[in-house]
């Protein structure tokens, strides 16, 4: 009697190395893009308080 053992699918070593470069868009996401907003809105309402 022959014991078969299965053995994993290999992983995508591509995949780790994107992982651990935390590999991802360029670019400002939306909520990013709302805080980023919102901040420079309270910066220019609290410039026009404190000018004469």
């Amino acid at each position: 009697m022959k014991i078969t053992v299965n053995t994993r699918k290999p992983r995508n070593p591509l995949v780790a190395l994107a992982r651990f470069r935390r590999a991802g868009s360029h670019q400002s996401t939306a909520r990013a893009n709302r805080q980023q907003a919102a901040r420079s809105l309270q910066r220019e309402l609290e410039r026009s308080k404190h000018s004469p």
